[in-house]
């Protein structure tokens, strides 16, 4: 039959379930970004701090394992609220780096070849699709960061004894809080970022660049101005000043001035998260207008 002679028609067939409709890109996604090899390998790679901590963790609480390795005399440190905020620590930098390789071309790609249009020309909002992208990216964060540490709490746990789970909990919370924050800022950041600019390479140069240029700039200010408020421009300080007081922790001063306030350290969170969702607002849409 001639193609003209054909008769057109809605497809009226059956359609995944509404709520779950954004999983279908989160899968796709997932996909591309295991694809390559060097995201597979630092994803495998970035494990080896949870070996470490939890080989830490054995020899501490097994007097076999210290008699065979002949330590003697009290540990050089303890298993408490410490330890496990520099193991988060040391995997947000694992987490950040993941985040710039992956993250930029999951939408930059999209941008540069005009996909959005085909995108949202289905029963997809513009929620639904930033949910998609972001799902993957978040748990690939997860699990870097607060998955093994919950691991390693649990370890510790039940090695110790005496309850002490139950004594540290707050460490599990502090693990997950600290945690989500550091992946939602990351993830908001980098899809942002990478919905303005289109080609991979360069979106990815991008968010080192905003995590590192900043704060070398922020720390010239506060050793010119001798002020602490330079320090605002410095994200992964701000952040750990952030996780040290979810740890019931004192931040050390890092300068010879005072850190920066803690309101102010949620304040430009907070605010740079909103930015984040403003540039992707105005970005993601069915349509793009060409001035000229």
């Amino acid at each position: 039959m001639a193609v003209y002679k054909r008769t057109y028609h809605a497809y009226n067939g059956p359609l995944t379930p509404h709520r779950g409709r954004f999983l279908v890109i989160s899968r796709y996604c997932a996909r591309q970004m295991f694809e390559s090899r060097i995201f597979s390998g630092a994803v495998v790679f970035s494990y080896l701090p949870f070996l470490i901590f939890a080989g830490l963790i054995y020899l501490l609480n097994s007097p076999m394992a210290q008699g065979l390795l002949k330590v003697q005399g009290a540990p050089p440190f303890a298993i408490d609220n410490q330890f496990f905020m520099k193991f988060l620590q040391g995997m947000g930098y694992f987490a950040l780096i993941l985040c710039a390789y992956a993250a930029p071309g999951l939408v930059s790609m999209d941008m540069a070849n005009n996909a959005l249009p085909l995108y949202l020309s289905r029963p997809l909002s513009r929620i639904e699709y930033v949910l998609g992208k972001a799902l993957p990216v978040a748990a690939v964060l997860s699990a870097v960061t607060w998955v093994p540490g919950v691991l390693l709490y649990l370890m510790q746990a039940s090695m110790a004894g005496g309850g002490w789970g139950w004594k540290h909990l707050d460490i599990v919370g502090a693990i997950l809080a600290g945690s989500a924050l550091w992946i939602a800022f990351l993830t908001l950041v980098s899809l942002a970022v990478s919905s303005w600019v289109r080609w991979r390479i360069i979106a990815t140069a991008a968010i080192v660049a905003f995590f590192f240029v900043p704060a070398a700039f922020g720390t010239a200010v506060t050793l010119i101005l001798r002020t602490p408020w330079g320090e605002l421009l410095n994200f992964p300080y701000l952040n750990t000043l952030i996780w040290y007081r979810l740890f019931g922790l004192e931040a050390p001063y890092w300068s010879r001035f005072p850190n920066v306030p803690l309101p102010a350290a949620w304040l430009t969170f907070l605010g740079l998260s909103a930015m984040a969702l403003w540039m992707l607002h105005e970005r993601i849409r069915a349509r793009e207008v060409v001035r000229g």
